[in-house]
């Protein structure tokens, strides 16, 4: 449902904008999100996946939450699997290119136990985009002439008024709540991005809330030092997490790489039986650790050496 833009202008206003500090720790983050909510996810497929964030909710026991993400990856898997979510909403789900299109989503799709809603790539951001925009939606040319637009509910056509072409009109996109993991921030939630910015400054100017977890918190003074890649201002945000390897086992541009021998055991687990495969993964990397230091430690050290040199090669400051 799209919201008018007097509701969305009220829930803006009644937000805290003031300059104050919003640290704290994943279980505290993971206590702004309710059941129910519209879950939006920064990065893209393995890249900058606040993984950490989807840990600490799917320890939570949150329900019915509805996700979306450009591209989703594994961390759907593990939403479907938790039943946290039944419901996503992205482009295209797969584990990745190397392993192909996600074992579990198709899993829980074709036996109706969840919902899998496909958009275009390019109709996904422009989605965010509108909903940053404070618009109800925006007409582009994506999907016109697929079968996608016959198979979601939403997308509507109408002649140009200036030129009488056919468009395709896609609604806004405004999450509840935004999980965005960036290289830095400072304690107020200034969010410095590093390689592809994907779709997240409009995904954090959509939601209502977002919170973000970083690989360091950085004083202010650093981060005025190169305001220049400041992506997200403080008055987006609404907590701060300081989370070390917050993507893992997925990559952080100049950080670290995919944890590859992690997420080939993963594969080769859900191959023998997706929904089994993924509930063990589930009990074993997210419900059994005592906390994500304990998390990454079963990802094991020699993992997490490797994905840091691979991560730091590619990268110069």
């Amino acid at each position: 449902m799209i919201k008018p833009y007097g509701d969305l202008r009220r829930e803006t206003e009644a937000r805290d904008r003031s300059l104050r500090e919003k640290v704290m720790s994943l279980e505290e983050a993971a206590a702004l999100v309710d059941d129910g909510d519209h879950v939006a996810l920064g990065g893209c497929t393995l890249s900058r996946t606040p993984m950490a964030m989807v840990w600490a909710l799917i320890r939570a026991r949150k329900k019915d939450l509805v996700v979306s993400r450009s591209i989703t990856s594994t961390e759907g898997d593990l939403f479907y699997g938790s039943g946290a979510s039944k419901h996503v909403l992205t482009s295209w789900f797969s584990q990745g290119i190397v392993w192909g299109v996600s074992k579990v989503m198709r899993h829980y799709t074709e036996t109706g136990q969840a919902t899998f809603e496909e958009w275009s790539h390019m109709a996904i951001g422009v989605r965010y985009r509108a909903g940053a925009m404070g618009v109800p939606f925006i007409p582009v040319r994506s999907m016109m002439g697929s079968d996608l637009t016959g198979r979601i509910d939403g997308p509507k056509e109408m002649d140009c008024p200036f030129t009488g072409e056919k468009l395709l009109l896609v609604p806004a996109l405004n999450p509840d709540v935004a999980l965005i993991h960036v290289q830095r921030c400072d304690p107020y939630g200034n969010a410095q991005m590093d390689g592809l910015p994907f779709m997240d400054a409009d995904i954090a100017m959509a939601a209502n809330r977002v919170i973000l977890t970083a690989e360091r918190i950085v004083s202010n003074n650093q981060i005025r030092r190169a305001p220049d890649r400041t992506k997200i201002p403080f008055i987006t945000v609404d907590a701060v997490v300081e989370a070390p390897y917050g993507c893992a086992p997925h990559e952080c541009y100049g950080v670290y790489e995919p944890f590859l021998p992690n997420l080939d055991a993963y594969a080769a687990q859900i191959s023998r039986d997706p929904e089994a495969g993924v509930k063990e993964y589930l009990e074993r990397y997210v419900y059994e650790p005592k906390d994500w230091v304990a998390y990454l430690d079963l990802l094991g050290m020699d993992n997490v050496i490797d994905a840091a040199r691979r991560g730091r090669s590619v990268y110069n400051d």
